[in-house]
């Protein structure tokens, strides 16, 4: 009752706003398992998996010869890390917690809060395992050589943000129909598995083909991120910039869908529905 409130200066504000976010990405990362370790274990081997069952369906297809001159495990890895990272912050942005969660009530915590550490909370998980895979295949199977290191990981970040934007706009419309949005958001995430063009490359598609893949953003990731592993591919048919738009113009969408939806949402809806 009797408080003294102090005006805090703009950085004692960022400072506190990074400090909330690190706690919920703390809680974020071990909502997955209750030991972290466990979880990012876990992560790894889905991971491996992924790369294991496309390594042999390629061999068993006989389509090796289709990729590109170099590493082919690295060719494969290549697009699942980027079909990975976007894909699970798709479903970690998607299942945050909204302006009717209890968590909410807590005076620090906003939904702008839940987002972030939900979307880095991803990122985290995904980062540690792609260098400990890397890593362990670079000692112990075969030197790696990757041409940009550098602008290869940012197609990793470009993919991370274009998850993120996608997941807030589903995030957005959840509360106004949360079964069909649930719905949209699987069948989005298990579209992709053809759709983001993991499989094949963007320079050997014919034009009616190629129709069908260059609308999505995570496509023109993974052809980028190709275009800068490897040196003897150059991509023609994808962009890094179109995807930076795309992503730009769903977070402004979702923003505002976000900024209107916490105006609206309240506790009651799901008793009067």
């Amino acid at each position: 009752m009797f408080q003294i409130r102090t005006k805090k200066t703009w950085f004692s504000n960022v400072v506190s706003l990074f400090e909330v976010v690190f706690h919920s990405v703390v809680r974020s990362v071990r909502s997955k398992h209750n030991n972290a370790l466990i979880a990012l274990a876990m992560n790894i081997m889905q991971a491996v998996m992924f790369v294991a069952v496309f390594y042999f369906m390629f061999s068993i297809l006989g389509m090796r010869g289709s990729a590109i001159r170099g590493d082919f495990l690295l060719y494969v890895m290549s697009g699942i890390f980027l079909f990975l990272t976007h894909t699970k912050t798709v479903g970690a942005v998607a299942g945050a917690e909204g302006p009717a969660s209890p968590m909410m009530q807590h005076a620090p915590m906003n939904t702008m809060v839940a987002i972030l550490s939900a979307a880095l909370g991803s990122l985290y998980i995904q980062t540690v395992s792609l260098f400990l895979i890397l890593f362990v295949y670079h000692v112990a199977f075969t030197p790696l050589e990757i041409e940009q290191p550098i602008q290869a990981y940012g197609m990793i970040l470009l993919s991370w943000v274009t998850g993120a934007a996608v997941g807030l706009v589903f995030l957005v419309l959840k509360p106004w129909a949360p079964g069909v949005v649930g719905i949209m958001t699987t069948i989005y995430q298990r579209a992709n598995m053809i759709a983001s063009g993991k499989m094949f490359l963007a320079n050997t598609l014919p034009s009616f083909l190629l129709a069908m893949f260059d609308w999505n953003p995570l496509f023109h990731c993974i052809d980028q991120a190709r275009g800068f592993v490897f040196i003897n591919y150059n991509p023609h048919y994808s962009n890094w910039e179109y995807a930076a738009w795309v992503a730009l113009t769903l977070v402004m969408i979702g923003l505002m869908g976000e900024f209107y939806t916490r105006r609206h949402v309240s506790i009651s809806w799901n008793a009067r529905r």
